[in-house]
């Protein structure tokens, strides 16, 4: 077992030690405690927004190049560090080794694109409709954003939002999740050796009541979360009440449609991907896969035996395909549902048994469920788990409807050699992504990301959008 690492708070450019209160488990061996971490729930939070609002006036003043120079900076010390970074990442959140350091590469690839476009934020000139009078339109930082992240992405997801919010001028407080400090508390650290002034960036640590008290804070100019419908509701009736912006990404019940004129390998590559890697712990896994029905018993067999085939263990372990889950309670809710989709009618044909390997760990067998119908709870509830259920349909129109079902609009997937098919489905499927003959998950950083219905609510994340949510518009007139 590595060594447990003990966590401060980051606030105002120091860090600050206080008594745990909780622990960071190694879900792939629970014996191992990650981190042991403090938790606050209100005086910290104040005195960290408080330290953001300070530094705001000077942060946001300052010459683009030199956010510029420091996001940069961290960009460099993350790729240089993926490695380490990334085996600590798989280890205190389950996902396998080359998925943790992928996901650290990401983050250092998020912090170098918004490096970038701090020098790259524009306004436009206009005639006026008077003459002599200049008309032009800037740009500006808000204020002191806070954000709210989550678990399965714990730096990249800490990272498209606290980039391009640094980028534009604004100041940061980050609240992680409590299954994963540590790997937050690392990406502080080098936010910090960067050279961000104090009170640019900072980090408290705590559970669900820190983080509505951060979005309740009246000096918080806005509020930014990725989480669940259920929490976001409140993230947002707290932020909402003394009218700071709002940013919610709320998960997703991501369908695959896989016609019968697909390519049957790729569309079993796709809905592999989508629905099993990384746990199936991704808002944009393809939970529901959406078959037509000439095509549906080769690919069913098909996908069965590539389930069956994978390898669950240690998220370290060279040779694991499929980690563990993060926590017990994602691993009970998982088990709730295959007994749910059992009492539904749904029929498992693979996977589904809680495994118990040599050390003691969250682990369970993907699983894969067949005979359902879109209203059963599977087809319409976020599960967060290693878990798809297969509908059987008559036809594309059939499957569109079902695909259009329910109220998460993501992303969405189809399989199809059919371009007129393809391009109907892109323009009329309800979903902020599209993907055609690829996984539901997956994409890239330096484009818009989110959904519709209520997946979604605000503005865009990551990319040409983030500008939208990060900054406001002036206008100013001149004459001469």
């Amino acid at each position: 077992m590595s060594d447990t690492l003990t966590l401060s708070h980051y606030i105002d450019g120091q860090w600050l030690r206080s008594a745990p209160s909780f622990e960071s488990l190694n879900p792939s061996d629970t014996r191992d405690v990650v981190a042991r971490v403090p938790a606050d729930e209100g005086d910290l939070i104040d005195a960290a927004v408080a330290a953001a609002k300070s530094a705001f006036p000077e942060w946001s003043a300052a010459s683009p190049e030199v956010r510029s120079d420091v996001l940069d900076r961290v960009g460099t010390a993350l790729l240089t560090r993926k490695e380490e970074l990334g085996r600590l990442l798989s280890r205190e959140e389950g996902k396998t080794l080359p998925e943790g350091i992928g996901e650290v590469a990401r983050a250092g690839r998020i912090f170098k694109f918004f490096a970038g476009e701090a020098l790259r934020r524009t306004g436009i000139t206009v005639d006026s409709t008077r003459p002599g009078i200049d008309v032009a339109t800037y740009r500006e930082p808000l204020g002191v954003f806070g954000l709210i992240t989550p678990w399965n992405f714990p730096i990249a997801i800490p990272a498209w939002k606290s980039a391009p919010a640094l980028a534009f001028g604004n100041t940061v407080v980050l609240k992680p999740a409590s299954l994963t400090p540590a790997i937050a508390a690392a990406l502080a650290s080098i936010i910090h050796e960067s050279g961000a002034p104090k009170g640019v960036f900072n980090l408290v640590f705590g559970g669900g009541a820190a983080g509505n008290r951060l979005a309740a804070h009246p000096d918080v100019n806005g509020v930014s979360f990725t989480g669940s419908q259920a929490v976001g509701a409140r993230v947002a009736a707290a932020a909402l009440g003394h009218q700071a912006r709002i940013q919610l990404e709320m998960g997703g019940k991501n369908p695959l449609v896989v016609l019968d004129d697909c390519d049957l390998d790729r569309a079993v590559y796709c809905a592999l991907d989508g629905a099993y890697f990384a746990t199936g712990q991704r808002c944009t896994a393809s939970s529901r896969l959406i078959v037509t029905q000439g095509i549906h018993d080769r690919f069913v067999e098909a996908l069965a035996a590539r389930v069956a085939s994978l390898r669950v263990g240690d998220a370290l372990a060279a040779d694991t395909q499929i980690g563990p889950l993060a926590s017990q309670a994602q691993l009970d809710t998982s088990l709730e549902y295959l007994d749910i989709a059992a009492r539904e009618g749904g029929r498992r044909i693979v996977g589904g048994e809680r495994l118990s390997l040599d050390k003691p760990g969250y682990y369970l067998a993907p699983a894969l469920i067949v005979d359902t119908h879109p209203g059963m709870r599977v087809n319409s509830e976020e599960i967060f788990g290693p878990i798809a259920s297969v509908v059987r349909v008559r036809d594309y129109d059939e499957a569109l409807s079902v695909a259009n079902s329910g109220e998460f609009g993501l992303s969405a997937g189809i399989v199809t050699r059919s371009l007129h098919a393809a391009r109907h489905f892109a323009r009329h499927v309800r979903a902020g992504m599209v993907m055609t003959n690829l996984p539901t998950a997956g994409v890239d950083y330096h484009v818009p990301f989110g959904g519709t219905r209520k997946s979604s609510y605000g503005a865009r994340e990551q990319g040409s959008a983030a500008v939208e949510f990060y900054t406001q518009i002036k206008t100013t007139y001149s004459w001469a």
